[in-house]
């Protein structure tokens, strides 16, 4: 009798030992998918609204950026305000595709190449940026750049599709501004704001 007690207690003591040891996983294992799924949430509302990454294809902003470099894009300037003059973003193409170029007119902005010449607002303006001299023979313009657009065009300006060819894009479909390229390693350099001295500010 006293044995079948003993077998009977050592059986309980048995089941109710293996329970917490089943909770206990189950709880690490919840926490890891609830940090995981935190993450997730995080990286998609980075990616979505704050930065982005693109990879240079072609060469239309040589030798600013080249083919193959990998860049940070910031989504948060163009928050607080629109594009600057001489900013180089990432936009959505007509073609479905996203682009690089620099920024060269805003809104109410009259743009014209002549002669191998940037001409804006009538003032010719010094490009030390461009891959080389323009074309003298491709002219452009004058064109009013309309309300809600921006005039874009690459840095290797003899190449360069850009709003020559596909007119004014617009500003909604700015994904952000180039901050760095950050691959490779040895390309590391820092954009930003910088590019905004290329170009006036003021009309």
């Amino acid at each position: 009798m006293n044995e079948d007690i003993r077998t009977s207690q050592s059986g309980e003591m048995s089941e109710s030992g293996d329970g917490p040891k089943k909770s206990s996983t189950w709880s690490w294992a919840w926490d890891w998918i609830k940090a995981g799924l935190v993450a997730l949430v995080i990286a998609y509302l980075i990616h979505h609204f704050l930065f982005a990454q693109f990879r240079v294809d072609g060469i239309s902003m040589e030798p600013t950026l080249l083919n193959g470099e990998r860049l940070l894009v910031d989504k948060i300037p163009y928050y607080f305000g629109p594009p600057k003059r001489g900013d180089i973003i990432i936009f959505h193409a007509p073609d479905g595709m996203d682009w690089v170029k620099r920024v060269i007119g805003l809104p109410g902005d009259t743009v014209q190449v002549y002669k191998g010449n940037l001409i804006l607002n009538g003032k010719i303006v010094k490009e030390p940026f461009i891959n080389g001299a323009m074309n003298p023979y491709r002219n452009f313009g004058p064109e009013k750049v309309p309300p809600g657009d921006l005039f874009v065009m690459g840095d290797n300006r003899n190449v360069s599709e850009d709003s020559r060819i596909i007119g004014p894009i617009p500003i909604s479909k700015v994904v952000g501004r180039v901050d760095f390229v950050f691959w490779p390693l040895n390309h590391f350099q820092f954009i930003g704001p910088t590019q905004e001295h290329y170009l006036p500010q003021i009309p």
